[in-house]
């Protein structure tokens, strides 16, 4: 069983950073009602994976390997999911923009995002992606037993 949540674990992470990848390439490029579109659905998937992540994650601390106390222990752990929850944070930035286009989608037309909130919704994103690799970091820590 703990083989699988590892597993189902990482699948949702590599999803996670898949999605941000797309909204990040999605987001630098023109704006069309097809690129909107797919940003709304790579956000949505971005949400799953996270909320998914975050549940498989805690049944792994809670139910599966070392245990809670190990893992609360560790400056590791503790930075990789304080990291977490800002990225998960910041995400709703996007998330609320991406949102704020379903009436403009719906009527068929191409939303409007002016400069300044694509330049905002662009650096949030480029952000996640960098706190992403700083968990990377605090895993392959964690793996070596460091920073307990």
């Amino acid at each position: 069983m703990s083989t699988l949540f590892a597993f189902l674990h990482h699948l949702c992470a590599f999803t996670l950073v898949s999605a941000l990848a797309i909204e990040f390439a999605l987001i630098r490029g023109e704006l069309t009602l097809s690129s909107a579109r797919r940003l709304q659905v790579t956000d949505l998937v971005l949400g799953i994976a996270a909320g998914a992540l975050l549940i498989i994650g805690l049944m792994r601390v809670f139910f599966f390997e070392k245990g809670a106390e190990y893992y609360f222990h560790s400056h590791a752990f503790l930075t990789k999911l304080a990291l977490f929850i800002v990225v998960g944070l910041l995400s709703i930035i996007p998330t609320v923009e991406f949102l704020s286009w379903r009436g403009a989608l719906k009527a068929g037309q191409v939303p409007s995002i002016d400069a300044k909130k694509r330049r905002r919704v662009t650096a949030v994103i480029h952000g996640e992606l960098f706190a992403v690799v700083i968990i990377l970091l605090c895993a392959a820590i964690m793996a070596r037993g460091g920073w307990v």
